[in-house]
């Protein structure tokens, strides 16, 4: 019971940095796959605060367009190199899911377990691409909290991006890299 299989899954899962992901990504039939064991997470009262937008093909190269140019916008000093690199960051993996947070009022559920709801899809969804083979990376950057780029995607007024969840085929193997010690992090309260 201890050693499960089930176990030896989640604890192999590994961050696939995004510059090392290339082609193929899923197809339809995988990424829907993927997406249905994403959305089994905790989710209070079933509100379903979470939707999916995916970028792929030449939308990737078109948001990179975008973020080149509000990257200046937000700093008109930003070097060519930053600029670059904000140009490039949805280049690299085939697909990209951006789970968007879409919590609405609730007087049983704050909104705060709500965005964790939203937290939690793109964890699950991260352990569903590893599970299928594909690598994954959960990312977010100064364009997840920019309303420029919330617009630009098409985000509600009260809308946020949990995550851009990049997925592909590895290149690289990802060594595995020191973990907490959970018997360290674990206290009793007695009252």
């Amino acid at each position: 019971m201890l050693d499960s299989p089930a176990l030896h899954a989640l604890d192999a899962r590994r961050s696939v940095p995004a510059l090392q992901l290339g082609a193929p990504g899923p197809d339809p039939a995988t990424l829907q796959r993927m997406l249905a064991s994403a959305v089994r997470v905790p989710d209070h009262g079933k509100r379903v605060p979470f939707r999916f937008l995916r970028i792929a093909g030449d939308a990737r190269h078109s948001l990179g367009e975008f973020l080149a140019r509000r990257s200046r916008e937000r700093d008109p000093t930003a070097s060519e190199a930053q600029v670059d690199k904000d140009r490039q960051r949805f280049s690299h993996a085939p697909l990209i899911i951006t789970v968007i947070a879409s919590p609405t009022p609730s007087p049983k559920v704050p909104e705060q377990e709500q965005l964790m709801t939203a937290g939690c899809v793109c964890f699950a969804l991260l352990q569903a691409a590893q599970a299928l083979g594909f690598g994954a990376q959960w990312l977010t950057a100064w364009m997840a909290f920019d309303p420029a780029v919330h617009a630009h995607l098409g985000l509600a007024e009260h809308e946020r991006i949990a995550g851009f969840i990049h997925i592909g085929t590895p290149l690289i193997e990802v060594p595995e890299r020191e973990r907490p010690d959970p018997a360290a992090l674990l206290h009793d309260w007695v009252g």
